[in-house]
């Protein structure tokens, strides 16, 4: 047998959980899950971190918001089960999901930006999300196949950190176009960004760019950059995988309020236009 093809030491025969490719891969299976009848979703953009708390779905939030802008159909997948602020964040948590046989409809935004969170299922918001693995992941797959997400043209899939099971069940169920990855200056960051470009190339999912937020703060009496946590390290890391820093957040109190009060639609900041241009020709 061919030393390349051959299969690996250790192979449990289950390709689901797999990046190798041996000789058992011989007729590989889509494991993408159809879309509920009445959704018709035309891109699907992931938002990753190597590790939490680094400003994820802020970004998928101001992504949104400008996608909306551009003239585009936007939605937010929040597929951060345990972790979800989506609806706070667009100031829908007093909303609820109502569904029938057809499956469930999203809720909607003041711009008409498409929203599905867990929290929105929940009675209480507070009610901490406690399943294990498997049902978190079930619950990914059930935001695409039980929601009638209408005509879309970009939704955003706000993932949980890491590089654990439900990053993988989204990359292998749902037809992620790209990814964009979300991390902060510091160089310890650059060995996990490291970790998630790693995962998109062994899932043949292109990365569409690096954000940095908490990149710097600003002097409000001379305007001067000031960096938080010392030199950034994340152009350096950018450069080699061959990737761009698409957009840069500074920490920015008007922004963090407008988040707080659920008033995200307002903000005024033009810190991922760039960003939000370079997905829409992406896919254009």
């Amino acid at each position: 047998m061919d030393e390349e093809t051959k299969t690996p030491e250790g192979c449990t025969h289950d390709c689901s959980s797999c990046g190798e490719s041996c000789s058992s891969r011989t007729t590989p299976e889509s494991l993408l899950e159809k879309p509920n009848a009445g959704s018709n979703v035309k891109n699907m953009i992931g938002i990753v971190s190597g590790k939490g708390g680094v400003g994820k779905s802020l970004v998928t939030s101001m992504l949104s918001v400008l996608t909306q802008r551009l003239g585009y159909s936007a939605a937010v997948m929040d597929a951060d089960i345990t972790g979800p602020s989506i609806p706070q964040i667009f100031g829908v948590h007093s909303a609820k999901i109502i569904g029938d046989e057809s499956g469930m409809a999203p809720v909607e935004s003041q711009s008409g930006i498409k929203l599905m969170s867990v929290n929105l299922l929940l009675e209480d918001e507070t009610t901490p999300v406690v399943w294990r693995g498997p049902i978190i992941a079930g619950t990914v797959k059930q935001f695409w196949t039980d929601v009638r997400w209408g005509d879309v043209d970009y939704m955003y899939v706000d993932m949980p950190p890491g590089t654990g099971d439900v990053p993988l069940t989204v990359f292998q169920s749902l037809p992620i176009s790209g990814i964009v990855i979300v991390t902060s200056p510091q160089e310890l960051v650059s060995m996990i960004v490291s970790k998630a470009v790693k995962m998109a190339q062994m899932m043949n999912i292109p990365v569409l760019g690096i954000v940095e937020n908490m990149s710097y703060a600003v002097c409000p009496d001379c305007g001067k950059h000031i960096n938080i946590f010392g030199k950034s390290h994340t152009e350096e890391t950018a450069d080699k995988y061959g990737l761009k820093v698409i957009g840069k957040i500074p920490f920015d109190a008007e922004l963090a309020a407008l988040c707080d009060s659920g008033s995200i639609e307002e903000m005024k900041n033009d810190y991922l236009s760039e960003a939000a241009e370079k997905i829409i020709k992406f896919k254009d």
